[in-house]
């Protein structure tokens, strides 16, 4: 299969696997686990289900728990998306071209739609059909990246650089954990399904956090070039909110610039530890630069 072909073919995996979570774990006649669905399956790109997914092919691991791991790591990301939106963090009414959860359902129902999408990722990662050391490992590395040494921290800081001038150096620790952190979860976890020795990890580490980099220096270009109607989800609110991001240290051109900077070191790095194996993770990175919303 050429690149996109085995795109969408993970990205079926996924949604057949949070489809099955929905079913599990946010039964229908809650109307707090509706509002979880409505977020949980409301499109999107995937990325870090599909990196569960492909790490662990690439390295020969067990298909059915990097599914479940994969749909773990979807659930832990949308309660993030959930919460971002809210009006006490970033105050934004649409997701993904629909009214955002909180819009759709109100505050509190988004609040705790998030609260269950997050409790129920973790059990998700228990119940998988592994090893108690895999799903250890998985729940593990879900946990580091999720919270106070990762993701929540990122935002956090996030959140306190909003009204303060923000260093390059700021902003690469606010982006390490807001974005980076998660993503490394999801090759962690599926590194975990594939029973990954140390120096395996090691590289996957060094690949997530550069792929969480390039990734956060696009959405800031996007978000002050793009419209509303291509990226889903309102555009200009980093400007209209003060915050300092890589377009505004760089501008939009020196912000191309940079991205792709890392994403050559990221590929070469990963190429060097997994050689022709790597070849999707190298094509997924290099499509980060091409993506449009």
């Amino acid at each position: 299969m050429n690149y996109q072909e085995q795109y969408d073919a993970y990205l079926a995996r996924a949604k057949r696997a949070l489809e099955d979570a929905c079913r599990r774990y946010l039964p229908a006649e809650s109307q707090v686990c509706q509002a979880a669905r409505y977020s949980l399956m409301g499109g999107g790109k995937r990325v870090r289900a599909v990196l569960v997914l492909s790490v662990c092919d690439m390295l020969g691991g067990d298909d059915a728990a990097a599914e479940q791991f994969a749909a773990a790591v979807e659930m832990l990301h949308c309660y993030s998306l959930i919460h971002d939106d809210l009006p006490c963090m970033d105050d934004d009414d649409l997701r993904r071209g629909r009214p955002s959860c909180h819009k759709a359902f109100g505050e509190a129902t988004a609040l705790l739609a998030g609260d269950v999408l997050l409790t129920e990722a973790f059990e998700a990662v228990a119940q998988a059909p592994a090893s108690p050391e895999v799903c250890i490992q998985a729940n593990r590395a879900l946990g580091a990246g999720a919270g106070s040494r990762g993701m929540v921290y990122g935002q956090e800081l996030d959140l306190k650089y909003e009204v303060l001038d923000t260093t390059e150096s700021q902003l690469l620790q606010i982006h390490r954990n807001k974005t980076g952190a998660l993503i490394n979860a999801a090759v962690q976890m599926g590194a975990a399904a594939a029973g990954a020795d140390a120096a395996q990890r090691e590289a996957l580490e060094q690949y997530a956090f550069g792929l969480g980099l390039v990734f956060q220096i696009i959405d800031d270009i996007l978000d002050a070039t793009a419209t509303t109607e291509q990226l889903g989800k309102p555009a200009g609110s980093d400007q209209a909110n003060g915050k300092t991001t890589f377009v505004t240290l760089y501008g939009a051109d020196g912000a191309m610039t940079l991205a792709q900077q890392v994403n050559q070191d990221t590929c070469e790095a990963v190429h060097t530890a997994f050689g022709e194996k790597a070849a999707f993770l190298e094509q997924l990175a290099a499509a980060m630069l091409e993506r449009r919303s």
